[in-house]
């Protein structure tokens, strides 16, 4: 992590170049977490491009460049919760020959709701386990955290959701 966390300190004094050689090493990262929360390839690819746009104008205001994952992470989870509220509004038509399945939607915007309604950190926090299937210490590496704070936050951002729901 030393050699991100030197390109990051670099990259917020303005050298795109470090930004873009930070892009490289979380490209991965970044995609297969807008994938797994969006389930749509070009929606993903359209939140992690907004993302890094942003995290590149925004570069200066990054604090710890130690925790420059975590930051731009919390920024594609806000392209994520933006992209996930458009589907709401969203009409298709659909085939007359489909079979008719009439989800709960009301279920779905409950879910949808309590989960907006943690700290964007526990969000992320959950996102990363639950969408991306990262472990608790990979999560915690990933945050700066240690992974036992990692395991508490999410134990007890799925309780607070649990009382939210119930």
């Amino acid at each position: 992590m030393e050699y991100s966390t030197a390109l990051a300190d670099q990259a917020r004094t303005g050298d795109a170049h470090a930004f873009a050689s930070l892009y490289e090493l979380i490209y991965q990262d970044l995609y297969r977490f807008a994938l797994y929360t969006l389930k749509n390839t070009h929606d993903a690819e359209d939140a992690v491009s907004d993302t890094v746009t942003d995290a590149f104008h925004e570069i200066h205001s990054l604090q710890k460049p130690e925790s420059f994952k975590a930051w731009i992470f919390r920024i594609l989870t806000a392209k994520c919760k933006q992209k996930l509220k458009s589907y709401l509004n969203k009409t298709e038509e659909l085939n007359e020959e489909l079979p008719v399945h009439t989800p709960d939607l009301s279920e779905q915007m409950d879910v949808r709701n309590a989960f907006f309604s943690l700290n964007d950190e526990d969000r992320l926090i959950l996102s990363l386990h639950i969408f991306g299937g990262y472990s608790s210490r990979e999560i915690g590496q990933l945050m700066t955290m240690n992974d036992a704070t990692v395991r508490s936050r999410q134990s007890r951002a799925l309780k607070k959701l649990q009382d939210i729901l119930h």
